[in-house]
Order: C-alpha cells, then structure tokens, then sequence
C-alpha cells in the first residue's frame, strides 16, 4: 500500500501502490502544464467514504510506495484516468472497481496483439 501526501498535512491517504503510479503520472502531466483538477475518489472501507482534493502546482505532492519496483501500466488506462482529468467533473476513482476498469483495457490490448 503506497502513500499520498498532500501539501502541509502530515496524515498521508493510503492508495494501493499501483494506482498510485497512475495517479503520479497523470498528476505530474497535469501539474508540469499548470493545469488545476479535482481528483475524488470512493472507498467504502475507509473512514470516509468519499475525498475530493483540489490539485494545482502550489500544493505539494509526494508519492511513497511499499514496493522498491515500479510495474507496467497500461496506456488504455492511463488516457481514460488522463481524460477524466481535463473534464469539469475532475478525476474520478473508485476503491472497489479501479483494478476492474483497467483489467479491461488490458483484455483489449491483448486481444489487439
């Protein structure tokens, strides 16, 4: 489990370490552009079951990961997150379905091969 922390706070958010590699490329894009977004996520076992956080280059980030080796993401996924994060509504995420939503991209991109 990686850990997100977000400007002055000292209680990081828990994300699952590959996720987070998501979120920290389409993070830094966004922020090396200047661009402002939202990112809410849902998780129903946490102790709040909904966050919204409003990302802009004056706010620091730091991403931490549990695991030493970064993994392969998938380019699908990737320019879905990349998408949702230009729109009004922000970037959108969801604990329980995140690993569903990029598992199809992958079942595509094998078939495709």
């Amino acid at each position: 489990m990686g850990k997100l922390f977000y400007g002055s706070d000292p209680q990081p958010i828990d994300i699952d370490d590959r996720l987070l590699q998501y979120l920290q490329v389409v993070l830094s894009t966004k922020l090396r552009r200047s661009e402002s977004f939202t990112i809410t996520w849902t998780d129903t076992d946490a102790a709040h079951s909904r966050t919204t956080l409003w990302i802009q280059p004056a706010i620091s980030l730091r991403f931490q990961y549990s695991s030493a080796e970064s993994e392969r993401l998938s380019g699908g996924y990737l320019r879905q997150l990349a998408d949702q994060a230009a729109m009004s509504s922000g970037l959108l995420l969801n604990a329980a379905t995140w690993r569903q939503q990029e598992d199809s991209h992958r079942v595509h991109l094998a078939a495709a091969a």
